[in-house]
C-alpha cells in the first residue's frame, strides 16, 4: 500500500517540478495544514526514492498524466500495468535484500575487527561463546539463575555509538526473566552479582543475528550494553530492546 502511495505522490512531485523555474525564487511557507502536509509528503517521497535507488523517467510520467487527463488511449493495457507494477515491487524487494546482505557483511567485518582489538584491552574478558565483558563494579550479592527475574538499569548502543535503548531515559529500571532476553544477556547476567555494573560487548550471534530488529538494529549488528544489576526480584516483563 505504501508503495502505491509513494508512486502517486511521486507523480505530483514531478508535476510540481515542471514549475521549478517559476517557483524556485519564491519564499516557501509551511504555516497552514495544507502547506505542512505538502512539504512533509514531498520530503518523505524524495527520501523514499533516494533510499531505494530507483530513478523514474519524468517524461513518461508526464505523458501518462496527460493521457489520463485527456482521455487518450493508454499506451499500456491494464494487464500490462498490473504486471509491470508487480515486477517493480519484486525488483524493489530484491534491491532491499541486496542492501541488507551488503550491510550484514559489513557489520560482520566491523564486529570481528572490534572484538579482536577490544579483547586485548585491560580488564576485558572474552568467554568461549564470544561474549566480552568488563567489570566496572563487582557487586557482592547473589547471582541469578536463568529462571530468576532481575531488576536492572541499562543503556544499549551500536558500534557507532548510536543509543537504541535505555532504561535511564524511561526513568525506571527494567524487570525481566533472565532466560527471556537475548543470549548475550542471559549468559552475562548469571555471572553477575547483585550490585554489579558491567559493560557487555555482545556479538550479533548472541543478539539479533542476521535478522536484526526492525529499523533500529541492522542485520549482524553487535551491541554494547552498560548494565547495572540491582537485585533479584519477582516479575517477568522484559525490555523491548533486550528481548529475543
Amino acid at each position: 500500500m505504501r508503495l502505491w502511495i509513494v508512486m502517486l505522490v511521486g507523480v505530483a512531485l514531478v508535476l510540481g517540478g515542471c514549475k521549478t523555474e517559476q517557483t524556485e525564487s519564491k519564499e516557501v511557507s509551511v504555516e497552514t495544514l495544507q502547506q505542512r502536509v505538502s512539504y512533509s509528503v514531498g520530503l518523505d517521497v524524495a527520501r523514499n526514492f533516494k533510499e531505494n535507488e530507483f530513478e523514474l523517467d519524468t517524461d513518461l510520467i508526464l505523458q501518462g498524466i496527460k493521457d489520463a487527463q485527456n482521455g487518450a488511449q493508454p499506451r499500456m493495457s491494464e494487464e500490462q500495468i498490473a504486471s509491470t507494477m508487480e515486477e517493480f515491487q519484486q525488483h524493489m524487494m530484491e534491491q532491499y535484500q541486496q542492501r541488507m546482505a551488503r550491510q550484514s557483511t559489513e557489520n560482520a567485518t566491523k564486529e570481528a575487527d572490534f572484538l579482536a582489538e577490544n579483547g586485548k584491552k585491560e580488564g576485558v574478558v572474552t568467554l568461549d561463546s564470544g561474549l566480552q565483558y568488563k567489570v566496572v563494579e563487582a557487586g557482592s550479592g547473589a547471582s541469578p539463575t536463568a529462571e530468576n527475574t532481575v531488576r536492572v538499569d541499562y543503556r544499549g548502543t551500536l558500534l557507532d555509538g548510536t543509543e537504541f535503548d535505555s532504561s535511564y531515559k524511561r526513568g525506571e529500571p527494567a524487570e525481566f526473566q533472565v532466560n527471556r532476553v537475548i543470549p548475550g544477556w542471559t549468559e552475562a547476567l548469571q555471572l553477575m552479582k547483585e550490585g554489579a555494573t558491567w559493560e557487555l560487548y555482545i556479538p550479533a550471534k548472541l543478539a539479533y543475528g542476521e535478522r536484526g530488529m526492525g529499523q533500529v538494529i541492522a542485520p549482524n549488528s553487535m551491541l554494547i550494553f552498560e548494565v547495572k544489576f540491582h537485585s533479584i526480584v519477582d516479575g517477568e516483563e522484559a525490555p523491548a530492546a533486550a528481548t529475543e
